[in-house]
Formats: C-alpha cells, structure tokens, sequence
C-alpha cells in the first residue's frame, strides 16, 4: 500500500501486503519473512478506544495505539520517542547525566546569589543594617 490509498481490512488488506497462498485463485504464495519485510517497511497501525458508561457518564476512557515499523520507517514519520528514552538509548542516558548535572551548579549558583542578596541590599541602603 501505497501513501494516499485507502486502508483495507481482512482479506483485501491480507491481498494487499501479498499475503494470500497459492491456491485456485492461482495467487503466489509470500513467506512470512516477505510478509514482515512489507510491514516493517510501510509500516502498520493498529488504533482503538474502550469508553466505559455508567447511565451516560463516562467511567473509563482507554486509547490504544500499536504501531509496528522498522526505525528507519517510523523516524520517516516522526517517531522517535527511543531516541531521548535513557532507557533505550546510552546517549540519552549521558545527555540526562549532563542535564543534571547542570541543574545541580545551577541550583548552587542561585542558592549562593541569593544568600548574598540581603547584604548587597544594605549596601545600596547605605549599610543601615
């Protein structure tokens, strides 16, 4: 499937990707590796919501989104998520290390700016303190 057709369910989706065997129809048949190549590549979607009412008030909403690709695929639309994980990624791991790192002199530099706030504000007083 290309981008731009319209998405097919059951068998037409099953055809699509090729994954119909050979029988009387005379369609050839695809390995499953042949079958994940396909998926991997274009990649696929599986989307769905349970809602839970109680005499129409809602009790429970639960969204469900499965998004099965390759990296490479799912970077082409934006996903990246593993990329700044530091559970999935060392360099996002080190880049959390630094962060703080850096939150930690940052934090000590206001707490020693602010200490020295009450006597830099007697000496523009004129040191009446």
């Amino acid at each position: 499937m290309t981008t731009g057709e319209i998405v097919q369910s059951g068998s037409g989706a099953a055809a699509s990707y090729g994954t119909a065997s050979m029988g009387t129809g005379g369609r050839s048949s695809t390995s499953l590796g042949d079958i994940l190549e396909r998926v991997l590549d274009k990649g696929l979607v599986i989307a769905g919501d349970i809602q839970v009412n109680l005499l129409d008030i809602e009790l429970v909403t639960i969204k469900l989104r499965l998004v099965i690709a390759s990296l490479d695929t799912a970077r082409d639309v934006g996903i990246n998520w593993w990329e700044n994980d530091p559970w999935m990624s060392a360099d996002a791991g080190r880049r959390a290390d630094e962060l703080r790192a850096e939150n930690r002199q940052l934090r000590d530099r206001v707490s020693e700016l602010e200490s020295g706030a009450p006597e830099r504000a007697a000496l523009r007083r004129g040191g009446d303190e």
